[in-house]
């Protein structure tokens, strides 16, 4: 079959008209890859302090689209493709660009309703034994700080021993402090928005440092992906 004149031409504007379809929606799916990072976190970190700085961030730059992976470190970004990782003790990743975002502290730390509840705890030197949350690090985290630890520092003299109420991980203490469960040794930056909430208070200024920091890494060839510095930038800044 032979095209006239005008078939030819018809044909030509057709397939022009769809190859701009295609190179433009070919485009698009770039532009919206490159304005998506794949972000790693720890668990406790993830779900306590990082997601709403992500949802903060995503709320003031409608284009960005983020994958909130929890996973332990450490972790292969090249395997995984990952853009971003916040992880405790950056120096596991010395082939990647590094930045500081907090050196976390554990501090005491109750419910106002505990603290109503239980009006003769002015201090920890009146806080029972039995009113004390334990945190179970686990393994990658054993050699973190514990009551022993804190009341060494502290000065009072520690409770008779006495099995409290236990979890499996800070986050997780945490949040039976704010249920009223008694008193945790709360590591502050997870603690950050129930502080400023008034969720949880404080019951001494006595703190102890995590024995590492939790730093942001993200692989050199990554460092000019879009939004990728901003948000480097933003999670630093609520750090504080």
């Amino acid at each position: 079959m032979v095209l006239t004149d005008a078939g030819q031409a018809l044909y030509e504007g057709v397939g022009a008209a769809l190859q701009m379809i295609s190179d433009t929606t070919e485009q698009q799916v770039l532009r919206r890859a490159r304005a998506r990072l794949v972000v790693s976190c720890i668990g406790s970190l993830a779900e306590r302090w990082l997601l709403p700085r992500l949802a903060g961030y995503a709320r003031a730059h409608p284009g960005f689209r983020f994958e909130l992976r929890v996973e332990a470190d450490p972790v292969d970004f090249a395997r995984h493709d990952i853009d971003l990782r916040l992880a405790y003790d950056p120096g596991q990743y010395p082939d990647h660009a590094r930045a500081v975002l907090a050196q976390d502290r554990v501090l005491p730390l109750c419910s106002p309703d505990w603290l109503a509840r239980n009006p003769a705890a002015q201090g920890m030197a009146q806080v029972a034994a039995e009113d004390l949350l334990h945190t179970s690090w686990g393994p990658d985290f054993g050699s973190l700080p514990g009551w022993p630890a804190w009341f060494a520092k502290a000065g009072p003299p520690p409770p008779p021993p006495a099995q409290g109420f236990q979890g499996g991980s800070s986050a997780l203490v945490l949040d039976m402090a704010r249920e009223g469960l008694g008193v945790a040794l709360g590591q502050a930056l997870l603690a950050q928005d129930d502080l400023a909430a008034g969720r949880l208070v404080a019951l001494s200024d006595v703190a102890l440092p995590l024995g590492h920091a939790y730093g942001l890494v993200w692989p050199q060839a990554r460092a000019r992906k879009r939004h990728l510095a901003g948000l480097v930038e933003a999670l630093q800044a609520s750090a504080g």
